[in-house]
């Protein structure tokens, strides 16, 4: 609840209230009786509102009109005390806002009457005011008689009424604008825009206005009105109006609510068409008048300028342009071009003053500034406004130093003024004295051609505060102080830079971010420049694009008013500060241009700031020609063109230096201000921070750093620092202490200028390089013909930038270092050794720079560092050639570990020194080679060694004490090379190399130092070998051979064992090259080498050594010669002293070390395991045989059985996954790889020469067959290589490695090299059977053994071919074995082998591995024909000799044959494919052999009988066994036939039972046991329960089979009396009526049953009659 609404303040105003209306009825008792009742009554109704409502105030204001009227009848008697009281009663009302618009009314007709009558004035303002601001219900005629009130109150004669009223009326009208602010506020989101005012000139048509806006625009109509002496319309009763009050009026209202004009169209149009017009005419007395054209005073203020009205309307326009320049784009035109007027030189001085105020106020503003150029200075056919406005202010600012201050006539630019200031006169005399004389200046001022100008203190930096333009109290024209003008136009000057470069770049900076994030998010291919131009374009918004031109048209427009302008002040000015505001200026917009692409603009502020460092007129060809083309250039005001005023030669600067002129004929001597050190100082700074937008202008700026560092008699020092030093020639530079104090600081900011030309881009860099070396070749030129100190500055500065940018050294390195070498070659000395200085300085700095990459991974960037040093041998100047070999041995000490590629350039400096240059240069080379051999040689690439020997030789021609020198270059430098080598190889970085700098491109297989410096130990540890093998005959004789041969299979060992498969397979070259030393042998002592073996040739060292090394190296003592007779083509001669066993025993000692640490499974496995390639493993293993050579005689079973485990290891190393495409065959080819050739070869090797060896080395041949059968074994168990997980090759993921995943490993087929193997074992088996060594060590049953592996899982095989190759070797081996074995059957070498045959043949007979369901029968017939081979091999190899044979063993053989006899039948098989898959034909083979060996007809010895016997237990249990299943089969088929093989294997049993029974009738019988019998009767009943069978086949077979049984029909003694041979007969008939029977197919089952019980019937009395007999 607010102040006046809370019930205490009600209470409180109804209290009042009544004490008011008491009062007033007190007062007005005697005089007034009519005010006295309406107060009593009054008291009364305020007493009924306050009982009757609520809401009191409410009540209050709706009876507003009957509550006021007793006051208002009390003003109305003009009583002062009675007055003031109804006054104060009325505002306390107006305070509560409880007054009505009808009582507001009557309130305000009342005050009028009041003032009319001229009573309480001040009271009736101070109600006026607070009725107006306490509520808004006084609207229209009433508002405009409250302020027409106001107004008239404003023009009465009393001061404080009149200034009361002016106050009252500002704020008034202030309070009507604020209610317009209000009620937008209020109706912002429910009332629509205005409807536009279309071509409206009805100045009451503000129908669409609210009542508040409507009041606004009714009042400043009349303020425009009466501004321009016109009646109003709405502020009716107003009598008179000054014009200065009313434009300080519109001046506030346009200043306060500049929001209402824009928001309104409306206002708007009064903008345009009153304010606008009304502004113009005011202004015609100030455009037309001229100073001196009228001297007449007239009374009219039209007809001069009048300051009160010019100043206002000044202020008027001012906040036009400002708020509303958007909408009077052409009037603000006219408004600036008036302004540009005033400027003029014939205006008067106060009408300057102001409007360079106005103009400062419109400096500040830049995006007004920016603005202006938009809309006039782009636009066709229009006034040039932003362009004028810069050229008015620096023809304003000429015009002060040309025109008198006061005067009447105009002065041409060329006359000086005189002095028109009183006061000042004493200080025009001094500036001359003040600026000699040391002492600073009294007072900042500009000085130019003997007119002074203090400089004022006017405004602070940025903002336009004005003086004459805020005496709105002023009358009378005030009086300018002298340099007021000037400063302000100064600092127009000073804030229009400031405000447009700040806003250009700041603009910029955000273009070129967009820019930026657009390049980085869209990359698009490579164009040409045409189409990168128009993708630029086309990407770029309309926006950028107007923005740039707006830029470039902004700084065209104001570059050349304010180049001159500057250049004048900078002249003219006698203050530091002054000076330094000038020069910041001037560097700004130098900058800004270089910005901008704006290189004439650019190159001509930089110019001006050059001019202004020199000494004046200072002939500098660079800068006069760059003068010579501004001068002719001039810009124009409104059309009229103004000259370039060029600078005065006068010169009131303190003078700090005095040195003599850079030329090549110096004339006298020149001075340098203190301002010249300044605008030094500023120039460096331009070049420090803004060196990127330089381009072509470093030529200006260097020129003139150049001549200002000679003329201070700085001199270059180390790394290209200029420090103070005296001058070679001439007067000595004479220094004041205060610049002797600065040189230390411009030296360093000399240095940092250049150290920050790191930060620049590459094309700047390039600009400031061509810059640099231009000066140099100019230098160079004044310094030809005479010896003078030259100039050092361009020379020393190439240095200093080329050492702060070795980041990206390769982009300027040429041409700096092609200009240094054409500067190496200068006449002039002093010329000649800085070039040569800063040459190898760079060179140094290069080389222990740390780039990136660094030099070991960039060669190209290393040689590039290197050549320019190689380059100076072109040179024959002694103290150049001095200085490049200072520079090697500098580099050698700092840098020679590193050299790498670069040793042929540095080694090739030190070989170009010739013997006629002098001893000290000799010295010096030699110095440099020293170092090589004593400390580089094992760092160098092997192939640089001959380098240095021609480098050395060279040497050896200059004097005898060098040639001895050169002796400490022995053998034993190669192995330190080789250990330096090794050492840096093994500990060499492994981190990637990215691709050099420029176009540098790294090949995978070098983009590590571990890589490339395995390359440096490839070459060397080669080269080192190549030596032993080609010199051989000249190093043996040396008395330590034998050490070095064995360091040199030290190195080998160790890089054979190295984990870089690069490494390691050229470490085993290296060893295959120096097995090639062998003795010379004459063609018939060559041995027989197998043609299998690929063992090296034995060679002649000569022939090979010129290839090797490439050149004949020739001696003069007899080394060379025996050197270059082997070089020749005779043949050396045969000697035995080449062959030495210790030698080659030493190598086979690293042989074999090497292979069992390569072959040695890892303990641990992870990805960084490290498994040796294939490659590696061949040439390991392919040694072998050619070092075999050379050990065989002594080569021990020890030896083979370590030969053995490093050959089985190599076979088991798996290969990785990703390389075993380019190793492998795929699985199914039968081809091995060439190391497993390699592994035979060796063995093959072996053994040949063991079987022409003696008969100690016969015992090898076990150990040879174990090594085989080990890897003939690898068919079915592949070979294990530690814990490392293998894949089987077919699953091995090819190709799909992931990057750092482990890499997997994968087995090898190993069933070709196993197959090969058996095959050889086979064929040395048949050749070694019966050696002593073979039989003793059991090698028949290892064979066999082995074999079993195979022949047990026959199809389980991983390949067919396995298990078939097996059966064919083991019949092989067995047909030549069985032989051997029976002939030592007595020794017991054998025993353990019979069983291991026997589980053998079981294994593979009866294999529990089932067919492959794809097997074909044609295939199944060829495996069953395998089967029946080795069943044949049985009965023609083993069974014929039995007695030979352990009885355990036939057992076995016989119940494999039984077995084999029945047919098994497979699930498997399809019904159509039974009778082929029964292996029918094995089974007959098995049955056949055992009925062989049971005809007992052939029995001759004991162990005849017993094989027979046990033949005849095992047929006839299988004969039984058939005929049960077959008789079960038969009764469980019913009708169904039988399968065909099973009636086949009936046929074939009932055959053989009736041979067998024939057989043993014809036995004699003591041959056959009681047992034999019994089993051959008990048949019988068999026999017969086959009768029934419905195969006619069959039955044939079984009467075939009955009827030997009829010779065991002898009937027993009769003991009941029938005759036996009757009772025999009958039997015989029974017999014959069975078989009878039999020979028919009988259908009848009830036939059939009597049958077989009569048969039985004839079995039982046969078994009687059998039994009888044979008790009998």
């Amino acid at each position: 609840m607010s102040g006046t609404s809370s019930p205490e303040a009600v209470k409180k105003l109804l209290e009042n209230m009544q004490g008011d209306l008491r009062g007033l009825s007190l007062e007005c008792r005697k005089k007034f009786p009519p005010v006295k009742e309406a107060a009593e009554s009054g008291i009364i109704k305020v007493k009924t509102i306050a009982a009757r409502n609520t809401d009191i105030l409410a009540a209050l204001k709706e009876n507003s009109s009957e509550v006021v009227q007793p006051f208002l009848m009390g003003c109305g008697t003009k009583e002062p005390k009675i007055t003031q009281l109804c006054l104060a009663a009325i505002q306390r009302l107006m305070s509560h806002e409880v007054v009505s618009e009808a009582a507001a009314g009557n309130i305000i007709n009342m005050l009028w009457q009041l003032m009319e009558n001229s009573l309480e004035e001040l009271k009736l303002l101070q109600t006026v005011l607070v009725l107006l601001t306490t509520n808004t219900v006084v609207h229209d005629e009433a508002l405009s008689k409250a302020i027409v009130l106001c107004f008239r109150l404003h023009f009465t004669k009393d001061n404080i009424t009149n200034n009361t009223a002016a106050a009252t009326v500002r704020q008034v009208v202030t309070v009507v604008f604020e209610r317009v602010v209000a009620e937008d506020e209020q109706y912002k989101d429910t009332i629509d825009q205005p409807v536009a005012v279309q071509g409206n000139s009805n100045r009451r048509s503000v129908s669409t206005l609210k009542p508040c806006a409507k009041d606004a625009y009714m009042l400043f109509q009349d303020l425009c009105q009466l501004v321009n002496a016109d009646a109003p319309y709405w502020l009716v009763g107003m009598t008179e109006m000054t014009r200065t009050f009313g434009l300080e009026l519109l001046e506030s209202v346009l200043n306060d609510f500049p929001q209402v004009f824009l928001q309104h169209q409306e206002f708007s149009f009064l903008l345009k068409e009153r304010v606008c017009p009304l502004v113009i005419k005011l202004f015609s007395p100030n455009i037309k008048f001229r100073q001196g054209s009228s001297t007449s005073s007239s009374p009219a203020p039209v007809e001069k300028p009048y300051f009160p009205i010019c100043m206002r309307l000044l202020r008027v326009v001012s906040v036009l342009i400002k708020q509303f320049y958007s909408l009077l784009v052409t009037e603000c035109e006219i408004f600036l071009s008036l302004l540009v007027k005033f400027l003029d030189a014939d205006k008067p001085q106060w009408l300057r003053a102001v409007a360079v105020e106005s103009i400062h106020r419109l400096c500040v503003q830049p995006q007004l500034l920016r603005s202006f150029c938009q809309s006039y200075d782009m636009k066709q056919h229009s006034t040039k406004v932003f362009r004028d406005i810069v050229n008015a202010l620096g023809s304003f600012i000429q015009s002060l130093f040309l025109v008198p201050s006061t005067g009447n006539t105009s002065v041409m630019p060329n006359q000086t003024g005189s002095n028109a200031s009183g006061n000042t006169g004493s200080a025009q005399t001094n500036p001359g004295v003040l600026g000699m004389g040391g002492g600073a200046t009294v007072l900042p001022a500009f000085e130019y051609r003997g007119t002074w100008i203090p400089i004022l203190n006017v405004t602070v930096q940025g903002s336009a505060k004005a003086t004459y333009l805020e005496m709105l109290d002023k009358v009378e024209p005030p009086t300018i102080p002298e340099g007021y003008a000037m400063s302000v136009a100064f600092h127009c000057l000073l804030d229009l830079v400031r405000g447009i470069t700040t806003m250009i770049e700041g603009e910029l900076g955000e273009a070129e971010t967009v820019s930026q994030s657009t390049t980085e998010t869209t990359s698009l291919p490579a164009q040409s420049s045409e189409q990168q131009d128009l993708q630029s374009v086309s990407d770029q918004t309309e926006k950028e694009l107007v923005n740039r031109a707006v830029w470039e048209e902004m700084v065209n427009a104001c570059w050349c008013g304010l180049l001159a302008a500057l250049s004048l002040l900078l002249d003219a000015s006698t203050d530091e500060a002054a000076t330094e505001n000038i020069l910041k200026a001037e560097l700004t917009m130098a900058a800004l241009c270089g910005r901008l692409g704006l290189v004439t603009s650019r190159d001509a502020f930089i110019t001006a700031i050059c001019k202004g460092s020199l000494p004046p007129h200072y002939a500098l060809t660079v800068l006069n020609n760059t003068t010579a083309a501004l001068s002719s250039k001039s810009y124009s005001i409104q059309g009229q063109n103004v000259q370039m005023i060029s600078p005065s030669s006068e010169s009131h600067q303190q003078v700090v230096a005095v040195g003599q002129p850079l030329a090549l004929q110096p004339q006298g001597t020149v001075m340098l201000t203190s301002k010249n050190i300044q605008c030094m100082r500023t120039l460096l700074n331009l070049a420090h921070c803004h060196g990127a937008v330089l381009g072509t202008s470093w030529q200006l700026v260097l020129a003139t750093l150049q001549h200002l560092v000679w003329i201070l008699g700085l001199k270059p020092g180390v790394g290209g620092a200029l420090k103070p030093g005296r001058a070679v020639e001439g007067p000595s530079t004479v220094l004041t202490t205060a610049v002797m104090t600065d040189l230390p600081v411009i030296s360093n900011i000399l240095s940092r200028l250049f150290e920050s030309s790191q930060y620049l881009d590459d094309v700047s860099l390039h600009h400031l390089i061509n810059a640099l070396c231009s000066l140099s070749l100019e230098a160079m030129d004044m310094a030809y013909g005479n010896n003078k100190e030259p100039s050092l500055f361009a020379v020393a500065k190439l240095l200093e930038t080329g050492l702060v940018n070795m980041h990206r050294i390769e982009i300027l390195w040429r041409p700096l270092t092609g200009h240094l070498l054409e500067v190496c070659q200068h006449p002039n000395s002093r010329m000649r050794e800085w070039g040569a200085e800063a040459l190898t300085s760079l060179i140094k700095a290069g080389l222990t720079f740390s780039h990136d990459p660094p030099l070991s991974q960039n060669q190209r960037l290393q040689l590039l560092l290197l050549n320019p040093l190689k380059e100076l041998s072109n040179i024959s100047h002694p103290d150049i050639r001095i200085k490049q070999l200072e520079c090697v041995l500098q580099i050698l000490q700092s840098q020679g570990d590193s050299l790498g590629p670069g040793w042929p350039l540095v080694l090739g400096v030190m070989g170009a020194i010739r013997s006629d240059q002098g001893e000290s240069l000799i010295r010096t080379a030699f110095q440099c080679l020293q170092l090589v051999v004593t400390d580089f040689l094992p760092t160098m690439p092997c192939t640089c060694l001959q380098i240095v020997v021609e480098v050395a030789g060279s040497f050896g021609l200059h004097n005898q004490e060098l040639n001895i020198s050169l002796t400490s270059i022995g053998l034993l430098v190669l192995f330190h090379l080789l250990d330096r080598v090794r050492e840096s190889s093994t500990t060499a970085d492994k981190e990637k190399i990215e691709s050099g700098g420029g176009n540098i491109l790294i090949h995978h297989s070098r983009d590590t130092a571990e890589k490339q410096w395995a390359e440096t130990w490839v070459l060397t540890l080669a080269g080192v070998a190549r030596i032993f093998n080609t010199r051989r005959y000249l190093l043996q004789p040396l008395g330590d051979f034998s050490q070095a041969w064995d360091v040199l299979l030290d190195h080998i060992q160790s890089a054979a064992l190295s984990k870089n498969n690069e490494v390691s397979l050229a470490a085993l070259k290296s060893f295959q090259e120096i097995l090639q030393i062998v003795s010379p042998v004459r063609d018939s002592e060559k041995p027989d080498t197998p043609p299998a073996i690929n063992v090296s040739v034995p060679v002649v060292v000569g022939t090979t050594t010129a290839t090797s090394l490439g050149r004949s190296f020739m001696r003069t003592d007899s080394i060379g010669e025996r050197i270059g007779r082997y070089n020749g083509s005779e043949p050396p001669v045969i000697t035995d002293e080449i062959e030495d066993l210790n030698l080659w025993w030493a190598a086979w000692n690293s042989w074999y070390r090497i292979g069992s640490e390569s072959t040695r499974p890892p303990i641990t496995c992870d990805k960084l395991t490290f498994i040796p390639s294939q490659p590696f493993l061949t040439a390991l293993i392919q040694i072998f045989p050619a070092l075999y050579q050379h050990i065989k005689t002594g080569f021990s079973m020890d030896d083979l059985q370590k030969l053995g485990v490093i050959l089985h290891g190599a076979v088991s190393v798996p290969i990785s996954s990703d390389a075993s495409p380019f190793i492998l065959p795929s699985y199914t080819e039968a081809v091995l790889t060439s190391l497993q050739e390699a592994v035979l070869t060796a063995l093959d090797v072996l053994q040949k020469a063991i079987c022409v060896g003696s008969e100690s080395m016969q015992i090898m041949y076990p150990a040879i067959f174990d090594q085989l059968l080990a890897f003939v074994e690898f068919s079915c168990k592949p070979p294990q290589y530690g814990q490392l997980e293998t894949k089987h090759i077919a699953n091995a993921k090819y190709n799909q490695i992931q990057l750092f995943a482990p890499a997997e490993w994968v087995a090898l087929n190993y069933v070709p090299f196993a197959e090969r193997s058996l095959e050889v074992v086979v064929d040395l088996y048949q050749k070694t059977a019966c050696h002593k060594a073979v039989v003793t060590e059991k090698v028949l049953q290892n064979v066999i053994k082995t074999l079993r592996i195979p022949l047990s899982l026959k199809y389980s095989c991983p390949s067919e071919s396995t298990w078939k190759l097996a059966v064919s070797s083991l019949l092989k081996v067995l047909s030549i074995g069985l032989p051997v074995a029976r002939q030592h059957a007595s020794s017991g070498k054998f025993d353990s082998m019979w069983p291991e045959l026997a589980n053998t043949f079981e294994d593979f007979l009866f294999t529990k591995s089932t067919p492959p369901d794809n097997l074909s029968i044609q295939e199944f017939q060829k495996n069953e024909s395998i089967d029946v081979e080795v069943v044949q091999l049985i009965s023609t190899e083993i069974l014929p000799y039995a007695n030979f044979i352990p009885k355990e063993f036939v057992g076995q053989i016989m119940t494999m044959l039984n077995k084999g006899s029945i047919h098994s039948q497979s699930s498997s098989f399809t019904e159509a494919e039974i009778d082929i898959r029964m292996r029918e034909e094995f089974s007959k083979v098995c049955f056949e052999t055992l009925l062989q060996f049971s005809f007992s007809n052939k029995v001759t010895t004991p162990q005849e009988g017993y094989i027979s016997r046990m033949a005849l237990s095992v047929l006839l249990k299988r004969s039984q066994d058939v005929l049960h299943r077959y008789i079960e089969d038969e009764r469980l088929s019913g009708k169904c036939p039988l399968p065909r093989q099973q009636v086949t294997e009936i046929i074939f049993v009932l055959k053989a039972i009736s041979t067998l029974i024939d057989s043993l009738k014809k036995t004699q019988p003591e041959n056959v046991d009681a047992n034999t019998w019994a089993q051959v009767i008990a048949l019988y009943p068999t026999l017969v329960e086959c009768i029934t069978c419905s195969s006619s086949e069959v039955c044939s077979a079984l009467k075939e089979a009955l009827v030997p049984f009829k010779d065991f029909m002898h009937p027993p003694a009769s003991k009941r009396g029938l005759p036996i041979e009757k009772i025999r007969k009958k039997i015989l008939v029974s017999q014959v009526s069975v078989w009878h029977l039999c020979s028919f197919v009988i259908e009848d089952p009830d036939l059939q049953a009597g049958i077989i019980i009569a048969a039985l019937c004839v079995q039982n009395i046969c078994l009687r009659l059998g039994m009888s007999l044979h008790d009998q």
